[in-house]
């Protein structure tokens, strides 16, 4: 047994002589935090659909104006809580938020408001906690050791992921809606023993956690809004957030395109239910061999440049199929729901991991607070901006082909910055730049 874990943390997590445990600790972490986001996804995607899909770009509103009121109330917990109590804090705080909607579920579960709310909730959840995880990792794990462990970690991620939706399926029927928000909830504190034992490992390894609490270090320090002015002063900051706002933006418009195509071929909620049930699968099982399998070697293959760009092609080559698609009278749900698959796990599996490994030469501050403001507000604001140009761009008179033509050409766009962002970050960790 001991032999097998050994083989598989080596062979497969990638995990050097003394890295085990954190790996150990961050792929169970990442695998918690997830399976209980994809728990709570499913009854979040019902409410969307009894809300109309006409209604989406009101709740796109909602989350959006959620994250810029939250988002400076972030920036002073970053600045005035020790940096070993900023997740444990951030964590307690939607934890005891999954306990408000557990009794609201159990007492008012058919409620319009409970519902419209736990959505937006849910959104805004999702891209504090995962944003605040990947700022995590970047400060637990040097540039080397990210570029090894960061798609092994990910697949932590990808493995809760495919748990998730499954567990939801199964308990539902047994136990209710309200007690999976509870389980939820269990999950996510469940984390927080797993982020003290990586701080402890951080600490041994690097010495930058563990520090007095009345050492000025130990807490990150800066303005309230030190994030949105660290990203407008800093052109590698600005690329990343180019090539998330891109992909966002492409995002939405195929989304959006699927949702009425979906609505047009299949004439229920259950029928419709189960082809995004098979999406989801497909998307979270492809991408968790990208993480565990493909990034890492990709990185080592090709450099970070290279694997930067490896998920704007292969979404290039989806658009152009799909544009071929028109030409050729193939079935375009089926095109479209395949290049859906590709991008989503090109994007899960291959360029988050990727890009997270670009914030690990970087100060406290910009991980932490820039990143956050760049995961939250500002793609959130690139999925709204999306949704209403794809409202404007459509009473034109622009279809699914012109929209696979202009997402092509983003994904240009997009594979030339990333591929800068790499070269920079090789220049930035040599110390030419």
């Amino acid at each position: 047994m001991l032999r097998s874990l050994d083989w598989l943390m080596r062979n497969v997590l990638r995990a050097k002589p003394g890295e085990e445990r954190a790996v150990g600790l961050a792929f169970l972490y990442f695998f918690m935090l997830l399976c209980a986001y994809y728990l709570l996804r499913p009854l979040r995607d019902a409410m969307a659909i009894s809300a109309g899909v006409e209604n989406q770009r009101w709740l796109y509103i909602a989350t959006f104006i959620s994250m810029l009121v939250l988002t400076p109330f972030f920036g002073v917990l970053v600045s005035r809580v020790q940096k070993k109590l900023l997740l444990p804090v951030t964590y307690g705080f939607f934890a005891s938020n999954l306990l408000v909607y557990y009794v609201l579920f159990k007492v008012v579960p058919e409620s319009f408001w409970v519902a419209t709310s736990f959505f937006v909730w849910l959104s805004v959840f999702n891209m504090f906690v995962v944003s605040v995880f990947w700022s995590f990792m970047a400060d637990v794990f040097r540039d080397e050791e990210a570029k090894r462990l960061f798609g092994p970690i990910a697949a932590g991620g990808g493995t809760g992921a495919i748990v998730g939706p499954s567990l939801m399926q199964l308990l539902v029927p047994w136990i209710g809606v309200d007690a999976v928000v509870f389980l939820a909830m269990l999950l996510l504190l469940g984390t927080l023993p797993c982020i003290r034992g990586l701080a402890h490992w951080a600490e041994r390894r690097h010495g930058h956690f563990e520090l007095p609490p009345d050492d000025p270090e130990a807490r990150i320090g800066g303005r309230m809004m030190a994030g949105a002015l660290l990203v407008a002063r800093s052109p590698y900051l600005l690329g990343i957030f180019a090539i998330i706002g891109i992909g966002s933006m492409a995002g939405v418009f195929m989304y959006q395109e699927l949702l009425q195509l979906v609505g047009d071929t299949y004439p229920d909620l259950e029928t419709r239910s189960q082809f995004f049930a098979r999406l989801d699968t497909a998307v979270n099982v492809l991408a968790w061999v990208f993480q565990g399998f493909v990034v890492a070697w990709l990185i080592r293959a090709v450099g970070l440049s290279g694997a930067l760009i490896a998920t704007p092609v292969a979404a290039f080559l989806s658009f152009a199929a799909l544009a071929f698609a028109f030409v050729a009278a193939m079935p375009i749900l089926a095109v479209l729901g395949a290049g859906q698959v590709i991008r989503r796990a090109g994007e899960f599996g291959i360029a988050k991991p990727s890009r997270d490994v670009l914030y690990t030469i970087v100060d406290a501050e910009t991980k932490y607070k820039a990143k956050n403001f760049i995961d939250t507000v500002m793609q959130r604001g690139s999925d709204l901006a999306g949704v209403w140009l794809h409202v404007g761009l459509q009473s034109l008179g622009v279809g699914l082909f012109g929209f696979s033509l202009l997402c092509g050409a983003g994904m240009i766009a997009a594979g030339a910055i990333s591929w800068g962002l790499g070269r920079s970050f090789e220049r930035r960790r040599a110390g030419t730049s």
